[in-house]
């Protein structure tokens, strides 16, 4: 049906008066309806209105639907990559990439929920003639929480945001979706959008299931997590926008979850024997992790902390960071951002290499800095989002602990270690642990298996909930809640919920 530049809400196209035009890494510029408020409740409306059905589905009829939408999005595949990298300047590759990661977590849930474990289904039976009292029947199992809030994330335009991996959960569970679409992207987001309305035509599903409604404005966003119809609220973000929301979230007459993940620095750590064995390799490596996808990964791992004696890791660094050109970035305020954070970096650190480039390109920077200095310094910790990197030199196995210590929530943290490194690794893990959701060993973190053991997330400021993560099956559970019957005729039940009764 090509680009219509209008809202979907409840099955229908629907225009607003105001408009905003899009800004394309290359081809043309097409004009989008601007949410309003009021729109806003429309979708929030119907969204209440179809989870009184939805909510009460069989996983059948959920995993059908899901794979219907995978179906749908596939069958748009040119069409979403075309319009994808005008809008991104993300190459075709990257594009059919994540769109088969954006199907393949649709399947994924659908697969997930047919086979029950996530329902966590808990049943006592009754024991009438217990003394002194007896116990009534009691089944307990996790139940749909109501419509959510899903708000499209600039550096994932497939994957994290119209019909991503928040969205495949909500639906998953049995909540109905609107979604904020990120102005970054719109076409990519309404195309999909037409995807998901083809799949609850053909599946017969109350169309109020999901809404899209486009914005370049923060009225709207602050609209939808303050409907008192929205239940929760999936963000992947800058913390800046994620924690404004947060607050709104938490302000509210009542307060309501607020899943933001909103990236971190991901430290890795460099142990003595892994850079005797092959310093060279891991520098060149990072470099590679660093810059892919011009650095645009809430993943990127920007800090090393390297021991004395680096001088191989660092100088295969630079030079595989030398023969990296411009990158396109996805906006030109994530490029404003990012050279704004290369001068934030310079006023404390010492500068390796680096070319300063105008416009949406930007080239690698590489910093080096001391400890104590690095610990001095907050503001370093800060995440640049972009192809940066910063060498932290550490004297010994205590600094490098110091460092650990000092760290904020993070997504992820690296161990680079040798067999000869385990005494100082099993030093290591109690501490990262604490800090991170994902830990890894000779590896770089850049890129997220969609699986069930995957952790995307970890304390505060990766993540507004440490408990939770925004990848893999596990993060179905942020939209469902226990709900306990006791003495509940089978009849009264939800579909599915105790088959064996």
């Amino acid at each position: 049906m090509g680009l219509t530049g209008k809202h979907l809400i409840s099955g229908q196209w629907v225009e607003s008066e105001a408009r905003f035009a899009s800004a394309p890494a290359h081809g043309p510029s097409h004009e989008f309806c601007a949410g309003t408020p009021a729109l806003v409740g429309r979708a929030c409306e119907a969204a209440e209105e179809a989870f009184l059905s939805y909510g009460w589905s069989s996983a059948q009829d959920r995993a059908a639907f899901l794979n219907a939408v995978a179906d749908e999005i596939e069958a748009r595949g040119a069409e979403i990559t075309e319009i994808g990298t005008q809008e991104t300047g993300l190459p075709e590759a990257r594009l059919q990439g994540e769109r088969g990661r954006t199907t393949g977590q649709l399947r994924l849930f659908a697969e997930h929920i047919l086979k029950g474990d996530y329902l966590d289904r808990r049943h006592d039976t009754a024991l009438p003639d217990r003394a002194p009292l007896p116990r009534p029947d009691l089944k307990m199992v996790q139940r749909p929480i109501g419509p959510v809030a899903v708000f499209g994330a600039s550096n994932f335009p497939l994957a994290f945001s119209t019909a991503g991996g928040d969205t495949a959960a909500a639906l998953a569970a049995g909540c109905p979706v609107v979604v904020k679409g990120h102005p970054a992207h719109p076409g990519t987001g309404e195309i999909v959008a037409q995807a998901i309305a083809a799949a609850i035509q053909s599946c017969g599903v109350h169309p109020g299931v999901f809404s899209l409604i486009q914005s370049d404005t923060q009225d709207v966003g602050s609209s939808l997590v303050q409907h008192p119809l929205i239940r929760a609220v999936g963000f992947t973000g800058s913390l800046a926008g994620g924690r404004a929301l947060f607050d709104l979230c938490a302000a509210r007459p009542d307060p309501i979850p607020f899943f933001g993940e909103l990236g971190s620095v991901n430290p890795m750590f460099v142990l003595p024997g892994a850079m005797a064995a092959r310093g060279a390799e891991m520098g060149a490596g990072w470099a590679a992790s660093l810059t892919m996808g011009a650095g645009q990964f809430c993943t990127n791992p920007g800090i090393a902390v390297v021991l004395p004696d680096h001088d191989s890791f660092v100088g295969a660094a630079e030079a595989a960071l030398g023969e990296v050109d411009g990158q396109t970035m996805l906006t030109d305020g994530i490029a404003d951002a990012f050279r704004n954070g290369v001068e934030r970096i310079a006023e404390g650190a010492q500068e390796i290499i680096g070319t300063r480039s105008d416009g949406r390109a930007a080239r690698p920077y590489l910093f080096r800095i001391s400890a104590k200095d690095w610990m001095d310094n907050p503001t370093l910790q800060e995440e640049v989002f972009g192809p940066l990197g910063i060498v932290v030199m550490v004297q010994d196995a205590e600094e490098m602990a110091q460092i650990a210590r000092s760290l904020e929530g993070q997504l992820t943290c690296t161990l680079h270690m040798d067999t000869s490194d385990t005494v100082a690794a099993q030093a290591l893990m109690p501490l990262l642990e604490r800090k991170a959701g994902r830990v890894l060993v000779n590896g770089f973190p850049t890129g997220v298996e969609v699986s069930d053991a995957m952790v995307h997330g970890g304390p505060y400021p990766a993540s507004t909930n440490f408990g939770a993560t925004s990848v893999g099956t596990l993060a179905i559970r942020r939209f469902l809640r226990p709900v306990c019957y006791q003495n509940v005729p089978d009849v009264l039940l939800p579909d599915g919920a105790f088959p064996s009764v």
